[in-house]
């Protein structure tokens, strides 16, 4: 699933075309990805209209078209955004086209688990304009994070980390790169973050969406080899930092990697973080 870098990459592939008109739309109009709106609206609503602004939020796009228009495109499991020539045929999974007379603009989804949902709004769309702090931004702050954390304090720090309400953009591979980073089990219940342990966090997931923007957003680039990254993919793989095997598991419900060596629970906390034997 895109990550936030991915979603920013995927928002730089249709850039070039703002301030194009539209001039046709190709669409699938029975296509899942327009569960929660009229497709048939579509055409009318931007054709005509010049591309105006492209934004991104964690895994959530919002492109404006005109004064009003808004398309708003979560890319769901396997969706992407890619730019062609104007003159392109759109392929099966290609269900929604925007052509102008330099480029075409296309929204893939294969698996159909994203969405593509036209709005009206004069400015930027309510719900978009209260969407939290993403963690490279000013307002994701240490004690707003201390504070989500105790509210959910019996759950395992991997699986908080995924929930978008408070980490927008954070997904499995990057939850895993802040916590090895930071040094912290991904099953270490989240009210155990504390103290240096939550600053070291607060500073890794800050620290690992800036390092996604800078090497991952502008061309896909593959990260370097001292990253966790590029060692979780595979069975067998050993820890960049300690040269010793990681181990993967499956904690709060998703895939997990992380090195025992470096990563260790608080003493008095079992595996499962229930006081005991730690692991």
């Amino acid at each position: 699933m895109p990550e936030l870098a991915e979603v920013e990459y995927y928002r730089r592939q249709w850039l070039p075309a703002l301030g194009d008109a539209v001039t046709r739309v190709h669409l699938h109009p029975r296509a899942r990805v327009f569960r929660s709106t009229d497709p048939r609206q579509i055409p009318a609503a931007v054709e005509g209209r010049a591309f105006r602004e492209a934004h991104a939020h964690g895994k959530q796009l919002l492109f404006r078209f005109g004064s009003d228009t808004w398309l708003h495109v979560r890319l769901g499991m396997a969706g992407k955004l890619e730019r062609g020539d104007p003159a392109m045929v759109p392929g099966k999974h290609d269900h929604l086209v925007l052509f102008t007379e330099a480029r075409a603009l296309a929204f893939n989804d294969y698996r159909m688990f994203g969405s593509a949902v036209l709005l009206r709004s004069a400015g930027l769309p309510s719900f978009w304009r209260g969407l939290p702090p993403m963690p490279h931004e000013p307002g994701f702050t240490r004690g707003a994070l201390a504070a989500f954390l105790r509210r959910r304090a019996k759950a395992p720090i991997k699986a908080v980390l995924l929930m978008q309400e408070q980490f927008p953009g954070i997904g499995n591979w990057m939850a895993d790169e802040a916590l090895w980073r930071a040094r912290l089990h991904p099953a270490c219940p989240a009210g155990a973050v504390a103290g240096r342990k939550l600053s070291d966090l607060h500073r890794t997931l800050r620290e690992v969406t800036e390092d996604a923007l800078r090497v991952i957003a502008p061309d896909w680039s593959d990260p370097p080899d001292d990253w966790l990254f590029n060692h979780r993919w595979r069975d067998g793989g050993t820890c960049p930092a300690t040269g010793k095997p990681l181990r993967r598991e499956t904690i709060g419900g998703r895939t997990t990697c992380y090195s025992p060596a470096r990563q260790k629970l608080p003493p008095g906390l079992c595996h499962g973080g229930i006081p005991g034997r730690e692991a």
